[in-house]
């Protein structure tokens, strides 16, 4: 993760700005509410509030009430933001095949893409009761102490 941030090929978004925009370009009509994107990221809440403040002043996203609730706030990615996640993107998939197909044969490709789908599944599978206290599912928790 270093080796790509240190590498990340935007001067206009950083790599947690583009994090930020890759999780609001998977959901549904390119927007969420501020709190399931924090539940999305690797970051604290008040960083993540930070991080679309900044983006928000680049117009890369947009802030918006929440219909539904008074409290929350929908961050909306722009037309001119997905512009620029998709031009990044193309660019960080190239630095990260690099980086991860220089140490790998085909077939360790094959298996590394097999693995990770996997893992994708099981996750997205997951319930948040199935999940021990510090965020490591029950079944690797109960593995790790027999």
């Amino acid at each position: 993760m270093r080796n790509l941030n240190t590498e990340f090929p935007s001067a206009e978004i950083s790599f947690n700005e583009y994090d930020v925009c890759f999780n609001l370009s998977t959901q549904p009509g390119r927007r969420c509410r501020m709190r399931d994107l924090t539940g999305h990221l690797l970051l604290t809440q008040p960083s993540v509030s930070r991080l679309v403040d900044r983006l928000a002043a680049k117009g890369i996203v947009e802030k918006q009430p929440d219909p539904t609730d008074a409290r929350g706030v929908i961050v909306a990615l722009t037309a001119h933001g997905f512009d620029v996640y998709r031009a990044v993107a193309v660019q960080h998939a190239s630095t990260i095949a690099a980086q991860v197909g220089a140490g790998l044969d085909d077939a360790e490709l094959r298996t590394l893409t097999e693995l990770c789908t996997k893992l994708r599944v099981a996750a997205a599978n997951t319930t948040p009761s199935r999940r021990s206290v510090v965020g490591v599912p029950t079944a690797v928790s109960d593995r790790a102490s027999a």
